[in-house]
């Protein structure tokens, strides 16, 4: 806990939060970056190959860690707490209180990179064999499942890549799909499609999950004929797509469906607050324009903050 008072905060160390970070940092803002950084959907993946600069590709975590290094070494303050409220001063140009498990902090402003976390199926079985064969993180759980029958749940490219990264260990991975095509880009789609061990399950739905101590397979559902059968696994990985972690902000800022709406400067609906990153409302969700976002919401956050001390350049 501290009574310092910071020129900005932000709220969520993945990509988005740590380049916002760089950003103000280096503009000489006071920065604190609140959250844990290894929980970000970033570190979760095997491999980035789309990201600039790494034409062999860079693994999610090396990519965040450097990212911290570099917002550190401008000066941001890093600290690993979770963020459960925030206070809106009542009158304009006042300070935003963060608070956490462990204490509050103040702010002249608050940039938001709360990301997302994965979205459950909903299904019978699901929670009961969460960590008994569920899982909604390869690159944590992979390794776990060496020479053993998989499932990915999903179309996209993260249901694709975590097949691919998968079949380096398991004897074999489907992929149940509740359409007849992949969503995922052409060249994962290609070598998902290319690889011996991956096979598909189409048009089909997770209805139930199964097993006795242990998960043992699942019930599935074609959505076009109706037809219900069993299949037989010891892992189950859920790539369904992500719900924003906005929770602490209902009653706080405008929200669409959880997702947080941003102006074209990525202000929320409450001056001094910002947001970018997977929690805001946008179509594409990519470490690159998560970067790009925060550095959009860290220059218009340190105009705010420059206005509000009377420090703008004129």
């Amino acid at each position: 806990m501290t009574e310092e008072m910071y020129d900005i905060i932000i709220i969520g160390a993945g990509p988005a939060g740590l380049t916002a970070g760089l950003y103000t940092s280096r503009a000489d803002m006071s920065t604190l970056i609140l959250g844990e950084m290894y929980d970000s959907q970033a570190t979760k993946t095997d491999i980035i190959e789309n990201y600039p600069g790494f034409p062999e590709g860079i693994s999610g975590m090396e990519l965040v860690t450097k990212m911290s290094e570099q917002a550190k070494m401008y000066g941001a303050s890093i600290v690993s707490e979770m963020v459960e409220a925030i206070e809106v001063p009542k009158e304009g140009g006042g300070r935003f209180k963060v608070l956490t498990g462990d204490g509050e902090y103040l702010g002249l402003s608050l940039i938001l990179c709360t990301g997302a976390t994965h979205r459950n199926l909903g299904v019978t079985g699901e929670e009961e064999f969460m960590n008994k064969g569920v899982s909604y993180c390869a690159t944590c759980d992979g390794p776990l499942f060496r020479e053993k029958d998989l499932a990915v749940v999903g179309g996209g490219n993260t249901a694709v890549g975590d097949a691919l990264f998968l079949s380096k260990f398991a004897k074999s991975v489907s992929i149940i799909h509740r359409r007849d095509r992949l969503r995922a880009d052409n060249i994962l789609r290609t070598r998902a499609i290319e690889n011996e061990k991956i096979h598909f399950v189409w048009d089909s739905i997770v209805t139930e999950v199964l097993g006795k101590d242990m998960l043992e397979g699942v019930k599935l559902k074609n959505v076009k004929t109706g037809e219900e059968s069993d299949l037989a696994f010891q892992g189950l990985f859920v790539m369904v797509g992500i719900v924003p972690r906005t929770d602490f902000l209902e009653g706080i800022i405008d929200l669409d469906g959880g997702y947080i709406v941003t102006d074209r400067t990525l202000k929320t609906s409450v001056d001094g607050i910002y947001a970018c990153g997977d929690a805001i409302r946008k179509d594409l969700r990519q470490v690159v324009n998560a970067c790009g976002e925060g550095a959009d919401a860290a220059v218009a956050a340190q105009h705010y903050v420059e206005e509000l001390k009377g420090t703008a350049y004129r």
